[in-house]
């Protein structure tokens, strides 16, 4: 008996630093200079055992409710109505082979997708003339700086080759942005891919990322239907409309307490979603939008759209569109005598608005993802980086795109090049990413959770509030617990 326990003791000791070998040999396969929390590298041994025909035992997240929603913006929450059905909480699982690739032999550099608008055409998705390449520019310029400044640091560090940014435009016919996914993919034979800006092309693009199983990182689209596509190969790094429309419904009724809310927006894609969740906001806190009108792009009179919305006598108006067109609304608003307090998207945080809008700008009041006037040492650093290199502050877009383009390469260099495992350190990483553009919190379908700003003009420059400096009561949650997360 005392023989057989002492046996049974010793392969106990034995199999205890047997067991503990694994991580070990993970930690040892990487480059020591690579920070790596141990929560990642208990992500990596396992997607690094499994086989082709296997998923890996990692446990799902399940969000407690979506977007952050409380229950007064949920349908039918002011009744304590329970849906029978909740959708967008539980982690998606990716279950292909992917992971089973080895990583090729020679590589003379690591290669990341670009995709966004930098080249003006004419674009049928983004209503015509193209008019975001201002926006897709910063967003390259981001971009590439977190390149150099990796490639800086010793590029890929597995193999000490250099990052490559592979470049492609996004401002085709609708549907063209797939066509991009696929040469980047298959011919320029990418690793992960940043993009783009417009909703219409981003959801096809993500379409085909899903079948070419590749992943994609956006920064640029503010679209809250972006993550609602079930599609386990997309990730995004900037707060939606959602988010940023609930604060300012919330600051709208239950701060200024108005009424009488009129929205004028553009008449395509970006300008049809945006303003979604603020006429949903606005009819379940009780106070239905009074009048939304849409406007063409490229018009410069706005009367059919202002003179009803002046016949309405709305107390405030919202605009959802880009910079040039609010400038002129808000021109033309007040030389029509319209006094209105005007609340825009965050497309109008910008020096062309300022620009053209002139004294009207004062007061005006704009949603935000993120607040650029925060004292934090890593924004300053970027945007002194940024100012040296571009003559130019960087705004919301290379902002983002840097953070984004910067998970990315963390990524590629923990897990190495297989596209597969590129995306699980990303989809299974619970701690926030501390970027330039603060905390990157991703939800359990990978949606950035930060926090959402209000931006008001005044005295010649934008001031940023959160909830909190605004003295807004934080909103209820809703009734139902945490649920555990789920494990194959």
């Amino acid at each position: 008996m005392r023989y057989r326990l002492i046996v049974l003791l010793a392969a106990a000791c034995l199999a205890t630093p047997c067991h503990a070998q694994p991580k070990k040999q993970v930690r040892d396969g990487l480059p020591p200079s690579l920070e790596v929390d141990a929560e990642t590298l208990e992500v990596l041994e396992k997607i690094n055992e499994v086989s082709a025909y296997d998923v890996p035992d990692l446990e799902l997240r399940k969000d407690q409710n979506y977007a952050r929603t409380s229950r007064q913006f949920q349908p039918f929450g002011q009744y304590d109505i329970k849906p029978y059905k909740r959708h967008f909480l539980e982690q998606l699982e990716y279950t292909g082979s992917g992971r089973a690739i080895p990583e090729p032999e020679h590589v003379e550099t690591v290669k990341l997708g670009f995709l966004g608008p930098i080249v003006p055409t004419v674009s049928v998705a983004t209503g015509g003339k193209s008019h975001e390449e201002a926006m897709g520019v910063m967003m390259l310029r981001g971009a590439q700086l977190a390149i150099d400044e990796a490639n800086a640091r010793g590029g890929y560090l597995r193999r000490k080759v250099p990052f490559e940014l592979v470049v492609h435009n996004d401002n085709g016919l609708w549907g063209a942005s797939g066509n991009e996914i696929i040469d980047m993919v298959y011919k320029d034979k990418v690793w992960a891919i940043l993009g783009t800006i417009d909703g219409a092309n981003s959801h096809i693009a993500i379409r085909v990322a899903l079948k070419a199983e590749i992943f994609m990182m956006n920064s640029g689209d503010t679209d809250p239907t972006f993550i609602e596509t079930n599609i386990p190969w997309v990730a995004r790094c900037i707060g939606d409309d959602r988010q940023m429309g609930y604060l300012l419904v919330e600051y709208m009724y239950r701060k200024l307490g108005l009424k009488r809310v009129g929205i004028i927006r553009s008449s395509n894609r970006f300008g049809r979603f945006g303003v979604r969740e603020v006429r949903d906001g606005s009819r379940r806190l009780g106070n239905p939008v009074t009048l939304e009108r849409p406007y063409k792009l490229g018009i410069d009179d706005f009367s059919l759209q202002l003179e009803p919305l002046m016949q309405a006598n709305v107390e405030a108006v919202v605009h959802w569109g880009d910079d040039v067109e609010g400038a002129k609304i808000l021109n033309q608003m007040r030389d029509m005598g319209m006094g209105q307090p005007f609340f825009c998207c965050d497309r109008c945080i910008s020096g062309r608005f300022i620009e053209i809008a002139g004294e009207n700008a004062e007061g005006v009041v704009s949603m935000s993802p993120w607040d650029p006037t925060r004292e934090d040492p890593k924004y300053r650093a970027f945007r002194d980086v940024f100012q040296k290199r571009y003559g130019e502050v960087p705004e919301t877009h290379a902002a983002h795109a840097y953070d984004g383009m910067n998970m990315l390469i963390w990524a590629v260099q923990v897990a190495g090049l297989n596209r597969a495992k590129i995306r699980d350190v990303v989809a299974y990483r619970s701690k926030p990413w501390k970027g330039v553009t603060g905390d990157i919190s991703l939800s359990a379908v990978l949606d950035d959770m930060g926090e959402a700003f209000l931006a008001k003009y005044e005295k010649g420059k934008w001031n940023y509030y959160s909830r909190e400096d605004l003295r807004i009561p934080p909103p209820d949650r809703p009734s139902q617990t945490p649920e555990a997360g789920t494990k194959r």
